[in-house]
């Protein structure tokens, strides 16, 4: 499980995409500090194992089902990606529930200065729309922020100046695509009180 709390901007330097199995190398420092092969490391959100871990970097497969999801699919040598290691026990826990387990993907459509913040527009699918409320959460690239305003697809955010400087989405502009993951309890409250398109359980 992860916070949202983004501890580092990586780097790619090695991407082998293939249709059945993508495989990346990412240059970081921190996040790999108590990192082993097969344990968990968020990149731009998304859950992945360690396959070999080592001075200043790390490897990592993607499968189709990941591929098909999220933006890892559009890496390339020398994108910047967010990374946070999963929460310790005796961590604060700062952000809220990530999971790393991407549902979608979003696309910037506007953004604008507000003083020194950022103000993100955003245009997902009615599939994601439909779990994103104002003030909410929601984890873009992996990192927890909170919803201004819902308005059909669309939806936005906004970024303090330490989140600009230390996220990857702080430096990108419209048609910039960012993993989403929703509020994972918006998933059970709406199969616990049997939303006619998830009814499955009742037949």
């Amino acid at each position: 499980m992860f916070t949202g709390i983004i501890e580092e901007v990586g780097r790619v330097v090695a991407a082998r995409k293939r249709p059945e199995l993508a495989t990346f190398e990412i240059e970081c420092h921190r996040v790999l500090d108590g990192a082993s092969v097969g344990g968990s490391i968020a990149v731009n959100g998304v859950c992945i194992t360690v396959l070999a871990a080592e001075e200043g970097r790390f490897r990592f497969d993607a499968v189709p089902e990941t591929l098909a999801r999220s933006n890892l699919r559009l890496l390339e040598i020398g994108d910047s990606v967010n990374l946070e290691r999963p929460l310790a026990v005796q961590s604060r826990f700062d952000g809220h529930i990530v999971q790393g387990h991407v549902d979608g993907l979003a696309e910037i459509a506007a953004v604008d200065m507000d003083g020194e913040s950022l103000r993100y527009e955003l245009e997902t699918s009615p599939n994601i729309a439909r779990y994103l409320v104002e003030k909410g959460f929601v984890a873009l690239d992996g990192a927890s922020l909170t919803i201004t305003h819902c308005n059909g697809v669309r939806f936005g955010v906004a970024l303090i100046p330490h989140t600009i400087a230390n996220v990857v989405m702080g430096a990108k502009g419209p048609g910039y695509k960012v993993n989403v993951e929703v509020d994972v309890v918006a998933k059970y409250v709406e199969k616990l009180v049997g939303d006619p398109g998830t009814r499955e359980f009742e037949k």
